[in-house]
């Protein structure tokens, strides 16, 4: 909840966040604003008013608790198991050119689809006032966690050993997609790109394993609800993890399942 053109923070009291919200909503007859405080993710909205005569001194809170909130959800989103992260949130401005009608509540909201990491943006909507609006802030969220990274540069191509590997706080949300955190799932596995000293390494960073070659036997796990039927076969081409491979069976069969494990082939019922 906070108000038009200024944004966030974590909670305001009293007279303070009054002001804050009446300097936030600087409309053409400039006047009345509101803000929202947001301690914890579950605070949705909070409504206040502040008078004209309030309006220079509080931009700040308001901006406060945009960032709280923010911040509130971001760490929402570490991983279980990861512990507490260090969340840094920067605030953009809204388009100097809007001009907003004024509002009794403001309401902060993250567009569909979307998590608060990174360059993102942070949907404001007036739910409380003469006309409705609804208007999206810039932000960029950074959060700070421990993860693998690489202790020396390697290149394309390059083989990741257990030398390479140290631990440093990063980033997490600087990729699009999380670190890997464990090591033994980095030793042997190959670049895609070329990787700088002291980055993490992300799935796409990593070439697929190889599981079998064409020709091998292979083992073939059809899987249904609560029950698995294996049997035996050779594959018709190499299997690479996650992807798609045609097996034949003893019978002469030819059939297509996916490459998962040394040697593994399974196919959903």
């Amino acid at each position: 909840m906070f108000r038009n053109p200024a944004p966030t923070s974590t909670v305001a009291s009293g007279t303070l966040l009054r002001r804050a919200l009446a300097r936030t909503l600087l409309l053409a007859s400039g006047l009345v604003a509101v803000c929202s405080a947001a301690g914890s993710a579950a605070a949705q909205s909070l409504a206040t008013q502040a008078s004209a005569g309030e309006q220079d001194a509080l931009g700040d809170a308001v901006l406060q608790s945009l960032q709280g909130w923010t911040r509130d959800h971001a760490q929402a989103g570490v991983p279980a198991g990861q512990g507490a992260a260090r969340v840094e949130v920067e605030l953009g401005r809204l388009d100097p050119r809007l001009r907003l009608a004024p509002c009794v509540r403001i309401e902060p909201y993250l567009p569909a689809n979307s998590r608060p990491w990174g360059r993102t943006r942070v949907g404001l909507r007036c739910v409380d006032g003469p006309t409705r609006w609804n208007v999206f802030l810039p932000v960029q969220v950074k959060v700070f966690a421990p993860a693998t990274v690489l202790n020396t540069s390697l290149p394309v191509g390059a083989e990741v050993s257990v030398e390479h590997l140290t631990e440093a706080e990063v980033d997490w949300a600087d990729g699009r997609q999380p670190p890997v955190t464990e090591a033994a799932a980095l030793v042997g596995r190959r670049l895609t790109r070329a990787v700088s000293a002291g980055e993490p390494l992300r799935a796409s960073d990593l070439q697929r394993p190889v599981w079998f070659q064409a020709g091998d036997a292979v083992k073939i796990v059809a899987l249904g609800r609560g029950f698995e039927v294996s049997g035996e076969g050779q594959a018709l081409a190499r299997g690479v993890d996650g992807q798609s491979v045609r097996v034949r069976t003893p019978a002469g069969r030819v059939i297509t399942g996916t490459a998962v494990a040394e040697r593994r082939v399974e196919l959903p019922l």
